[in-house]
This record gives structure tokens, sequence and C-alpha cells, in this order.
């Protein structure tokens, strides 16, 4: 630990300054915003260049009570009230909080802020947390967004890290700027036609192509090779975040911009928007999260920062709940509880025994419908993985009351245990084998893809070679690159896809998206894929299911037809589902779908059958689905 204690003190009337001798962060009063980072000889590692309200921020969007979408108006949130919460040599917390009232109605979110900054002795980096509150009788409204952002210098950070294969030098913010970068389909991605460093030349850049799954999301940030040093920001848990484990955010981006958002649409659409209504209460706690700074000594490869960074995330997470937060409202580990168990899946018509859930994702949400989970926005979530034997074991879970929840890659569905699960102080619950039936009337006559919420496994394209991020070039991920969707019309010009059962191949013949075709470039027409199979008898009174599982909908209408592409009725239609916009921000998922269409014997016939999909509604490039995975079950056996 280091000899030098934690120190605060004012640089000026306007400005306070933490001090633990490892760095020091300096904080406007009594905005509460971050206005100085100083560490290892660098004055200040934030936009110098900035205003000082645009360096390192909380910020909201929001939108009054009734709006629809995802957008509205962008505030930072600004303190009004400066206290010192705990000032001792070990560590230091301040608050800079602002309270709402009946005068700020229309101009300020409803919502009462405390933000936390706290500075612990020798630790290299500072954390932050906010409690939100509403209080009864106060307006409606919608919380669009809520994050911490920070603007590094740009003459420091040019090299991004977010996971062991997504990292790279980056384009700077000048290059996104007329002359520079020109726009493509939608702001945020923009082709840079004459950036500053010639090695860009002919790239795109989108900070969308960085997101990344809650479940990954612990730990990215910036490194700067002159002094070597790295900026990182550490989430230790995802309980303060919507939307479950799949949930996709943003990271880091060209800026060098660098995020912890707690809440957004992005991935997901209006479902992940907080609605309160009038009068309607509500407390949540976002964070702590840590902002880490390291470094290396001059001659040292600069990337062991990004896996010293990884280890500290995994110091942090084993930490979690910390012990140091001041706020009564962060409950500490010995206020909290764990719950255990064992899930089992039972599909009789792969075994007649339950078998081991094995890799299930497990866990506690708020009471709601079986999959509720993914739209799940106001409050906690505590969720684990599953082992090889389906034991789970949750821990550290704030008290309230919850439902149990789990989904099983390689299986259908959501499973929802019908019981209340009350947490409180302490408390070990030891839940009793928990089975899951997944979906099924009768044995599978044939399937496309995989049960994993994912169109990863489907055929995914090679990019158009105008419009090339060099990182997912050869990449696992390269869902990742920009313009995928018009390469459909490319590849079915005329005709749409066909796929034959027994003969086709799902990770070649069958394209990521059902996207509508580009005629023009202003016309875009709906498609109709196809499935070919064959049936050599079908039973008189059989009925078959046709499972239909999407990985993500944007604005699509699916129409399901079987046989006569012409008939004007459909068997099924989905109606206009999803708002996701997976396909424009490179996400392979967004929402997961499970539609269900009985089919009774009459419809089909012996011999060649073919299952029309037909994505109807299609004036854009974006409206569209991707499928996670397609199953015809034959008449119960």
């Amino acid at each position: 630990m280091s000899l030098f204690g934690t120190k605060l003190y004012a640089q000026d009337q306007n400005h306070v300054v933490m001090d633990n001798g490892i760095l020091k962060v300096t904080l406007s009063v009594p905005d509460g915003m971050v206005t100085g980072i100083c560490y290892n000889g660098v004055n200040n590692l934030l936009e110098i260049a900035n205003e000082e309200t645009n360096r390192g921020y909380w910020d909201v969007v929001w939108s009054p009570a009734g709006s629809t979408g995802t957008t509205g108006t962008f505030e930072r949130i600004t303190g009004r009230s400066y206290e010192v919460i705990l000032q001792t040599e070990e560590q230091i917390e301040v608050s800079f909080s602002t309270t709402w009232d009946v005068s700020q109605e229309g101009k300020h979110a409803p919502l009462n802020v405390d933000k936390r900054f706290v500075l612990l002795r020798g630790s290299s980096g500072f954390y932050s947390y906010a409690i939100y509150e509403r209080l009864e009788g106060w307006p409606g409204f919608n919380l669009d967004e809520t994050r911490i952002a920070f603007k590094l210098r740009k003459d420091k950070f040019h090299y991004m890290a977010m996971a062991d294969n997504r990292q790279r030098f980056m384009p700077l913010p000048d290059d996104r700027l007329p002359g520079r970068g020109q726009p493509l389909a939608y702001p945020e991605a923009v082709l840079l036609v004459d950036p500053i460093e010639p090695e860009f030349k002919g790239e795109v850049d989108d900070k969308y192509q960085y997101s990344c799954e809650d479940k990954d999301h612990k730990v990215h940030g910036w490194i700067c090779m002159e002094p070597p040093l790295g900026f990182w920001q550490i989430t230790p848990s995802d309980e303060f975040r919507s939307g479950g484990p799949l949930k996709q955010n943003l990271t880091s981006h060209v800026g060098p911009t660098n995020l912890a958002v707690f809440l957004s649409a992005h991935y997901a659409g209006e479902d992940l928007v907080p609605k309160f209504e009038q009068g309607e209460p509500w407390k949540k706690v976002f964070g702590p999260v840590f902002i880490y700074l390291n470094s290396v000594v001059e001659g040292e490869d600069p990337l062991r920062l990004w896996e010293d960074a990884k280890t500290q995330s995994l110091v942090e997470i084993q930490s979690w709940p910390y012990s140091f937060p001041a706020s009564e409202d962060f409950q500490s580990s010995s206020q909290r509880g764990s719950l255990s168990g064992r899930l089992l899946v039972l599909d009789r018509y792969i075994s007649s025994d339950s078998m081991p859930a094995s890799g299930a994702y497990v866990g506690l949400a708020p009471p709601g419908d079986a999959g509720s989970w993914q739209r799940e926005c106001k409050d906690y979530q505590f969720w684990t993985r599953a082992d090889e034997g389906g034991y789970f074991l949750i821990t550290n879970i704030r008290t309230g009351d919850y439902n149990l929840y789990a989904w099983i890659p390689g299986f259908i569905g959501d499973y929802k245990n019908d019981s209340k699960i009350t947490i409180t102080a302490g408390c070990n619950i030891e839940m009793n084998d928990l089975v899951f039936e997944p979906p099924r009337n009768g044995p599978t006559l044939w399937e496309i893809g995989i049960p994993d919420r994912s169109a990863r496994e489907f055929y995914i394209p090679d990019p158009n070679p105008n419009y090339i991020n060099k990182l997912f070039v050869n990449h696992p991920d390269r869902f990742r690159q920009y313009g995928l969707w018009e390469r459909y019309t490319e590849l079915y010009p005329d005709g749409d896809l066909i796929y034959i059962v027994d003969q086709s191949d799902y990770t070649k013949d069958w394209f990521y998206a059902q996207v509508t075709r580009k005629k023009d470039e202003t016309t875009y027409q709906a498609t109709t894929w196809q499935i070919k199979f064959k049936l050599e008898s079908i039973p008189q009174d059989g009925s078959y299911t046709l499972r239909l599982a999407l990985a993500s909908a944007v604005q699509a209408n699916l129409e399901v037809r079987l046989n006569d592409p012409s008939s004007k009725d459909a068997l099924f239609s989905s109606g206009i589902v999803g708002k996701d916009n997976a396909i424009a921000r490179h996400g392979i998922h967004g929402l997961y779908w499970l539609f269900n269409v009985e089919l009774g014997g009459s419809v089909l016939v012996q011999g060649e059958n073919t299952i029309y999909f037909t994505q109807s509604n299609g004036s854009s490039p974006f409206q569209g689905l991707m499928y996670d995975y397609i199953r015809l079950e034959g008449p119960p056996q």
C-alpha cells in the first residue's frame, strides 16, 4: 500500500482535486464534471481542447411521457450541491447532487441524481457511481439512455482495445469531418476518403463495430504510446445494466471516447426504454465502475497494458460488491443473498431422461413472463452460467423479489420458475432440481441453424471491398463489416434464396439476414425465401409444427405460406415486429423472438413441399430479420 494517503483540496473556488500520489482527479464544483486526470507525468489525460463540461461526465437522454422512439433531450447531469462524504487517508468520497422540483418540469429529467466519485489509497484509478431517484407524485417520463463518457486527448490516445481480437490503431476524430470523411447510410458510419494518416484511407469507421454483449463487456479503453500508459473503464458487475447478459452496448470509439453505458436502446429498440408513469417512484444505483490507469517503463511493449487491464478487471470482479461505497443505497456483501440449484432439460424426442442443462444461462430478474428479462430495464438482474452438470450458483444478489429465468444453448424457448423468490440479507437459498421442457410437439423432420439466439452460423458474405474495416478482415466477427445487407441484392439480383433440405448447407446457402432487395437508389422490395423439403407420407389427422426462432427483427412482417406463394391469406403473419437495428449496426442478433406455427396435414402434400417466408415490409434497406433456428416437427409419436 502506498505511503501516500489520499488528499482532497481545493484547486480554486470552482474545482477540487482528489490525490493519492499515483493520480490526481480534478472535479468541477458544484457541477461534478471530471475536468482533469493527471497521471504518469501527463498533466491531463482528458481532451484539454474541449470545454470542461465535455471531458468526463454523466449524462441522460430523456423524453416526455407518451413519447415514442428512442431519442430525446440530451442532458449532462450537472450537480447543484457539493458534499464531502468521506475524507480519510484511506479514502475520499465526494458527492455532486441535483434535486428536481416542479419548477423544472419540461426542462430537466424528473430525477434526483447523486453522483459519487471515490479515490482509495494506493489505487491506480478512481471509481464513480450514482443514485438515481424519483419520488411519488412526479411527472412521468422516458429514460432513453444514461452513461458515463470520457473524452481523451486525441494527441495521446491512438490505440483502442476492447477484446483480445478487437484492438487496433484508430483514426482521428478529424478524419470523420466533411472533406476527410464521407457519411454513409447513417451518420455513425463514415468512409475515410482523405484521413490525416494515409493508412486509414478507404476504411469505414463506425462506433457500432465495437459494440459488445454485456456478458463479455468487462474492460475496454485506450493506450497512449508516448509515454506508454493506458486508460481503461472496468465494469465489474452487470447487475445494474438492462436487458440481461446478451444486451449489447457501445464501448470505446473514435474520439478517442470511452463509455460506460448503463441504459440504452441499442440492439433492442424502444422495448429497452424505461417508461415511468405519472407518480411512479423509483430508485437505482448505477455502478460503481472503475477508471483504471496503468503504465509500463519506456522500452516495454505498450500492449502489455491491455494484458494488465484484463488482470485488473478480474481483481475488480472478485471484489464485487465493493466494501467502500458510503451510500446506504449500495448494498454490501453482508446485505445480499445467494441462490443455488440445478437445471435439467427434458426433451423426450432427444432422450427419455432429463439431461443436465449444460452451459445454461440462469438468472434472477424482476417478476414477469418467461423471457421478460430481455426487455426488463428498470431494476436489477443477476446472471450466471450453469456448469456441465447443470449446477448453478448466483451470489451477491440484492434483496428483493425475483423470478428465476433461464435459457439453454441448443434448445429453443425460455424457462421460468413459477415461484416468487425473495432474497433477504444473508440468505442462501438452495432450490430443488428444476426441469425445463422446451417447446416440442413431435419429432424433428428437419432443422436449419443452431438454437443459440444468434445468426452467426449462417452465411456471412465478404464485404464490399470499398467499405472495409481492416480489423474485421479474416476475423471471426466478420459480420461487423459495413454494408453487408447490400450484398444480398448482388448475390440474388433477380430471384430470392432457395434452400433445399438435405442438400443445402446453411453455413453457405442461408444468408445471415432476410433483408430487402435494392431496386435503385431509393426503392427497395420485399423478399420471399423458399425452403423445399419432401414428405414420404402424411397421416390424415396428423398435425405438424413449424418453429421459427428469430435472432433479430427490424420493422419486419414475416408471412408464412405453404405450397402456394400467391395465396392471399398467409398461414402465419408476425405483424410488424422489432426495432433493434441489428442489421445496420453490425450485430448478429437483437432481441429474441419465438413463433410457433401449427400446420394441419391437409396443407401438406406427399412428396415435395415448399414453405415460403416473405418479409413483406420492404421500404428501406434495414427492414428485415435474422433467423436463429427453424425446425419442422412431425405429428406427435
